[in-house]
Parts: structure tokens; sequence; C-alpha cells
């Protein structure tokens, strides 16, 4: 696994890199099926809605290590289906909608390259976001190693 934090600007960016153990097909499976994201993403059981298409409204509510629930909503921005994502991620009290992109290139028939990207107003919004997206890649990979076929 690769990370990067950068400064740039019109803002705070960090970019994930990870190789996955699955053709890219199984990943985007994984990542927009509502039930098999919600096994590796942390999300509150019945609460995904995944709307996967340019426009289309996603929604979670993320459960955090201590119990505690807070609830994401977005609109899905790009779609590239087994390749491309880009997210709307809305912000309480920010006017336009964070955005996280995820990339994903195949390596041979077993391994894909993942990327998630995001830029940030503030270091602190950028940390907390990297650390979450973290998260969700150390989710999926265990996902996705343990065999969950979907």
């Amino acid at each position: 696994m690769t990370n990067e934090q950068t400064t740039a600007a019109n803002g705070f960016s960090y970019t994930l890199t990870r190789t996955l153990d699955a053709p890219a097909a199984r990943v985007w499976q994984a990542w927009i099926t509502p039930d098999e994201y919600a096994q590796w993403a942390h999300a509150a059981p019945g609460s995904v809605e995944l709307d996967v298409r340019p426009g289309g409204a996603w929604k979670a509510t993320m459960l955090t290590p201590d119990g505690a629930e807070f609830p994401l909503t977005g609109t899905y921005q790009e779609v590239t289906e087994n390749r491309h994502l880009v997210l709307g991620m809305d912000v309480p009290g920010r006017p336009d909608p964070a955005t996280m992109a995820m990339e994903l290139t195949e390596q041979g028939p077993r391994n894909t390259v993942i990327v998630l990207s995001q830029t940030c107003d503030t270091a602190e919004e950028r940390d907390m976001a990297e650390q979450g997206s973290g998260m969700l890649l150390d989710g999926l990979e265990r996902f996705l190693s343990d065999g969950a076929k979907g």
C-alpha cells in the first residue's frame, strides 16, 4: 500500500493505492452492491442505498469502532463500470459536495490496483478523510480475501 499527501493550490489532497487479490469486476461489485458494501465498509445493516449512475443518490450510516453512527449521503458524479467512480459527499455547512475518486486498474487476471483520492479544504479534513478511506480499503481487502462471493 502506498499513501501520498499533498497540498495543492485548491486544497489538501491524499491518494491511497492498494493492490487487491481480485479481478476489477469483483472489486466493482463489492463497491456497488448494497449488501456487500455494508459488510466491508463498516455500515449499519440495511442502511446502504446505492443508485450507481451519474446523478444517482447514495446513502449509508457508518459505524465507528466505538459504536457511534453517522449518516452519509451524496450522489455519483461519474461512473465507468469496473473502472471509475467519482462520488459527491454531502457535508453539513458546505455548499458544494466533497468529492472522492476511485480508480480500478486490472493487473493480470487476479489483481486489481485501486486508487482512492480526495481533495479537502483543510489539513484536518484531509487527515480524517484519509483515515476513513484507509479503513474502507482495509475492510474491502479483508472482504475480498475472505473469499466473499456476493
